[in-house]
């Protein structure tokens, strides 16, 4: 596939959690098999997105600080108030993408932008005349109920529906029927450096491991304190390891003396999650996609009033009161799949692959 080499792209990365990261590393390290250099790709993106970016030797900028949910016991509280803020949050992102790619214009580095549902940048790119791609889960949010927050919330997606209809393209990194803009192309994950049963070893992964991981922000603290209280049963019944992929928002000082393997941070979640028994999570869109993608059974617990992550969820069966009965969930999938000793499970997840040449194809 030729390319012009002296194209530049701009990926402004949505730095709420790290689902939109580990989905645009997927998508660049394609471009990279293309022939287009890491010099040629520049993130715009904040706090733990633009670590795990720059970690990956990519050009990043650390500019976009975004609201926190208000999450108690797992639940998302105050989600109008939210939605208000995210507001100011987006007007803040437009400032610094007008900044950003007003830059560029002027050294006439960058031909595309490329927006993980940032739509910020979107509207940005459109006021200049840059070709635009957007990637996104959703196409309309449903975080109010109430009627006048609801009517408010409905403008937003009346906005939000019109900015897709004018990108060039819009990349749903699922399966369904493509329609004008609409481009549909699977699941989006990371390739593995590495059999299995290669990275069991490298990881220390012994027995039947269980993981946890929960994302980059604190909001899934209330899941990792419910599984160490089922872990704390079921190892007296099964030959078990926990280990838990905290991120840098949770502290877990408290639980330490304990016999459980806590990570902070890793940049390979991904292998981690091939080389598990069982992935425990929140209903994060990519670790779900992983999940399926390496043929890991997963239970994926989503933040109650979250619709993204309940309508997610509920595709794979779970729900939010799942949270309250994890000793059976997980004692049930320990007793069912028992994946050690097992090689490749990868299944054919060429997603990143067709996000790749449909941009390249945009350049």
């Amino acid at each position: 596939m030729s390319t012009n080499s002296n194209a530049g792209i701009i990926f402004f990365t949505s730095p709420i959690g790290l689902g939109h990261a580990t989905r645009d590393i997927a998508i660049v390290e394609k471009l990279n098999k293309f022939g287009k250099g890491k010099e040629d790709i520049h993130f715009v993106t904040g706090q733990q997105a633009y670590e795990l970016i720059s970690s990956r030797g990519y050009l990043a900028s650390d500019l976009y600080k975004p609201e926190k949910f208000s999450i108690q016991s797992g639940e998302l509280r105050h989600p109008f108030k939210w939605l208000l803020r995210y507001f100011w949050y987006y007007r803040k992102c437009k400032g610094i993408a007008e900044k950003i790619v007003k830059c560029q214009v002027n050294e006439s580095s960058s031909d595309l932008i490329v927006s993980d549902e940032d739509f910020a940048s979107i509207v940005v790119a459109e006021k200049t005349g840059h070709k635009r791609i957007l990637i996104t889960d959703i196409t309309e949010t449903h975080f109010v109920k109430s009627k006048f927050a609801s009517i408010i919330e409905k403008k937003m997606n009346s906005s939000m529906q019109k900015i897709m209809k004018n990108c060039d393209h819009v990349i749903i990194p699922d399966i369904g029927v493509d329609v004008d803009n609409v481009i549909h192309v699977g699941p989006i994950v990371r390739d593995v450096s590495k059999d299995r049963n290669t990275l069991r070893k490298v990881f220390g992964f012994n027995k039947q491991t269980v993981l946890v991981s929960v994302g980059g922000t604190d909001a899934g603290k209330y899941l990792i304190e419910k599984t160490i209280e089922a872990y704390r049963i079921l190892k007296k019944k099964f030959d078990i390891d926990l280990v838990i992929v905290s991120g840098p928002s949770i502290n877990l000082t408290a639980y330490h003396n304990e016999d459980i393997r806590i990570l902070r941070f890793v940049d390979n979640l991904h292998e981690y999650i091939y080389a598990s028994d069982l992935i425990i999570s929140l209903a994060g869109r990519s670790t779900m996609d992983e999940s399926m993608a390496y043929g890991i059974p997963g239970i994926f617990i989503p933040i109650k009033n979250h619709f993204e992550q309940e309508e997610g969820a509920k595709r794979l069966g779970y729900k939010y009161d799942d949270i309250f009965r994890l000793e059976d969930l997980i004692g049930d999938n320990l007793r069912t799949n028992n994946f050690i000793g097992k090689t490749n499970l990868q299944t054919n997840a060429n997603g990143a692959e067709k996000a790749a040449k449909l941009i390249l194809e945009t350049l």
